[in-house]
């Protein structure tokens, strides 16, 4: 029998239907703190006596890894594995099992609602009536805007197509573009392309060693436009963000994700501009569960082989 250590804030604050599948194969469960993403006090307190570990989002360093001594794979109920030390893994034979394509629905149609709540001021509408003010802001109709998508993976080419629906031109940019993606409206760009062209600017790639939206990018787009990130609070420099909507450079900015989470800075949540959500693009009943099933899955696999 093998220990399972589950920490999703969305699995250990209520037992999920799948877990059933680990205690049949005959393995304990164990969780993090219920509701609370897992300090790295918590995780090397936790990690020593477990055999798999299905994970969230919270960094999983080295030191942790370190200290699971019969650890043998990590589940990640998504796709971004950025939060763990990938070589440290590699040197200890801890495999790492994301789950690719689970939250590429519930990502996607946050993205889009966050576009309209954008083009037409959704929240600030909403909060203003109910505090019995009858204020509004002029909105922007979609259909006939620029779209860009930078990223066209999993759910960056459900975006664009969806965008192409409303009647929006749609730009794509990847690094690695699949030519057999070509919805009607939809063309590849350069990203100098989209971020000039662009009313729309949405995130979905991985991050890397610096913010691609920084003071350059920011000044390099259009006059107006509005930017979006679902993906990774590290693809975006906040000060660069704040900076081009105090100037007007920015309209207004969708945001599901920060560093840390929740932030304890509120400076760019709290912005006029800014319709910000708690990381819930694959929060969703559907997301969670083809997300929790997959890293059951791999790690079932992994542990007997």
């Amino acid at each position: 029998m093998g220990t399972i250590l589950i920490t999703p804030r969305s699995l250990t604050r209520e037992r999920h239907p799948a877990f059933s599948r680990i205690e049949d194969a005959g393995h304990e469960i164990v969780t993090s703190t219920p509701g609370v993403q897992p300090s790295e006090e918590e995780l090397l307190e936790l990690v020593p006596a477990v055999d798999g570990y299905l994970a969230g989002v919270e960094k999983i360093s080295a030191k942790v890894l370190e200290a699971a001594k019969n650890l043998k794979v990590i589940g990640r109920n998504g796709v971004g594995i950025d939060n763990i030390d990938l070589e440290a893994a590699k040197r200890l034979t801890i495999k790492v099992c994301p789950t690719p394509g689970s939250n590429a629905q519930g990502v996607a149609e946050l993205t889009i609602a966050l576009m309209f709540s954008l083009a037409r001021w959704i929240p600030f509408s909403s909060s203003e009536l109910k505090a019995g003010d009858w204020s509004r802001r002029k909105g922007t109709e979609l259909t006939g805007k620029t779209l860009g998508v930078i990223g066209c993976g999993n759910i960056g080419k459900r975006v664009a197509a969806a965008g192409a629906v409303l009647g929006m031109q749609v730009l794509g940019y990847d690094m690695y573009p699949d030519g057999s993606f070509s919805p009607s409206g939809f063309s590849w760009s350069s990203l100098e392309g989209i971020l000039s062209g662009s009313d729309f600017v949405t995130l979905h790639c991985p991050s890397g060693n610096k913010p691609l939206i920084d003071s350059a990018a920011v000044s390099s787009m259009k006059k107006g436009a509005f930017l979006i990130n679902t993906a990774r609070a590290a693809l975006v420099d906040e000060q660069a963000v704040i900076t081009g909507l105090d100037s007007g450079r920015l309209a207004g900015y969708g945001v599901d994700v920060f560093d840390p989470e929740p932030p304890e800075d509120f400076t760019l949540a709290g912005h006029e501009k800014v319709i910000p959500t708690p990381h819930i693009g694959g929060f969703t009943k559907e997301s969670v569960d083809r997300a929790t099933v997959g890293a059951i899955e791999q790690i079932l696999e992994n542990i007997d082989g």
